[in-house]
């Protein structure tokens, strides 16, 4: 049986001489301290570029989609710059590089769309027979209709959202309709799904050697009251919340299933580089609902993707080193194989 160090790569040293990575993320330059409307992320991003580094790449760094108006002096280009203020921003870096033909980490523009729009990922889910809460989508300027469907809770967000921004929980649609106009007035798509009780589970996926995916252990959150949604300040700890109450799935059935579902999902996906397929999980029940898919997600060393390879035995550094090595590989950018990782 494969270990997970023979899933790992290192980046041949010649390599990682050779090639020049530019770090795009928003808070690239900064000093690592939390930010006054990004919480977190600050945290992230600095982190992310010392760990490049540490790795021993060749690392310029740039904050802004500016760099990507002319065709930047680099090979690769790492970009966590997924949130711009405006919608659909996840696509505008691969776009822009893409245009450039500049080799970038993460998925291709139009994949990272679908996966963006979380309805769309819904109607992906359903077509491979993987079960979601019943959802409907308001794109803004169109059609406009009460849910073809009776719930007795109903969640409203953005469709593209980050991190719970703004999401309400409300129990009718005269509500769910007041905080849509809402959105729509900030220049957003709406979707209204069925609440389900609050299990949150996440499947890790990225790319290791051989250049297949690598399905992490599920990690499932579980907070004190499960009726009650985390907020955007939580997540982004812009509040005092406490590292996430994340444990191992380590019931065998349960990770059975949440990956087979994974695994149906990633043809659609494939190839990326590292992202999180999300599921609600109902322990009464044994309810299992695909939620999203959120591809290019957040690899901070306190989060799910770096929190589940360290339950076997990855550190954070050969992590963030398996993934860009993984894309430099699939790119056509090594010189030599990729070197796995010594047990």
């Amino acid at each position: 049986m494969m270990s997970p160090f023979d899933r790992c790569v290192r980046i041949p040293q010649a390599d990682k001489a050779r090639l020049r990575i530019l770090f795009l993320a928003k808070h690239a330059c900064s000093g690592g301290g939390l930010d006054s409307v990004d919480g977190n992320h600050a945290v992230y991003h600095h982190e992310m570029r010392r760990t490049l580094e540490a790795i021993g790449l060749d690392v310029r760094v740039a904050n802004s989609y500016e760099a990507l108006f002319e065709r930047p002096d680099v090979d690769f280009v790492v970009t966590l710059l997924n949130r711009g203020g405006f919608q659909n921003s996840e696509m505008m870096a691969p776009l822009l590089l893409s245009w450039r033909d500049v080799p970038f980490l993460g998925a291709s523009p139009i994949v990272r769309g679908v996966s963006d729009d979380k309805y769309l990922s819904k109607v992906l889910a359903r077509a491979h027979g993987v079960p979601t809460m019943p959802a409907q989508l308001f794109r803004r300027g169109g059609l406009f209709a009460p849910p073809a469907f009776h719930a007795d809770r109903l969640v409203v967000k953005p469709n593209a959202s980050s991190a719970s921004w703004g999401l309400a929980m409300v129990d009718g649609w005269t509500e769910a309709r007041a905080h849509a106009e809402k959105l729509f007035d900030l220049g957003h798509d709406v979707l209204v799904e069925q609440w389900a009780p609050l299990l949150d589970v996440a499947v890790p996926v990225i790319g290791g050697s051989g250049s297949q995916p690598w399905i992490l252990p599920p990690m499932m959150y579980v907070p004190a009251d499960p009726h009650r949604a985390r907020s955007h300040e939580e997540k982004r700890g812009l509040v005092e919340a406490g590292d996430d109450p994340l444990v191992l799935v380590d019931d065998a059935e349960l990770r059975g299933r949440l990956e087979d579902m994974t695994r149906r999902l990633l043809p659609e996906f494939w190839p990326l580089d590292y992202g999180r397929f999300e599921y609600r999980y109902d322990p009464a029940s044994g309810s299992l609902l695909f939620m999203e898919v959120n591809l290019s997600c957040n690899l901070w060393s306190k989060k799910t993707i770096s929190r589940s390879a360290a339950s076997i035995g990855i550190d954070h550094a050969s992590l963030v080193e398996t993934i860009v090595g993984h894309s430099l590989s699939r790119q056509g950018l090594l010189t030599e194989a990729p070197v796995r990782e010594a047990a």
